[in-house]
């Protein structure tokens, strides 16, 4: 894969938020996850936004999600790990 160090874990987190929320929701993933976080969308459809995460390991990706389910706004989260 072009762009990841070899042993990084790359995963994307579909992210429901309340509605009205998504910028400030967007907005603070950038903000607090800014070292991990390499893009940030606000989507149409099932998810309201969809993050993309790269981590040294699988502890670190679990602390990301697990701070991201806590910001004012989000109702739910879902986490694809990309191979």
């Amino acid at each position: 894969m072009a762009g990841v160090e070899r042993g990084r874990v790359v995963a994307y987190i579909l992210v429901k938020v309340l509605a009205g929320k998504e910028r400030d929701v967007v907005d603070k993933i950038l903000k607090d996850f800014y070292r991990n976080v390499t893009e940030a969308r606000i989507t149409y459809g099932d998810y309201d936004i969809v993050v993309r995460v790269e981590a040294d390991n699988m502890r670190l990706l679990d602390s990301i999600v697990s701070n991201i389910r806590k910001i004012d706004g989000v109702e739910e989260t879902k986490t694809l790990i990309a191979v």
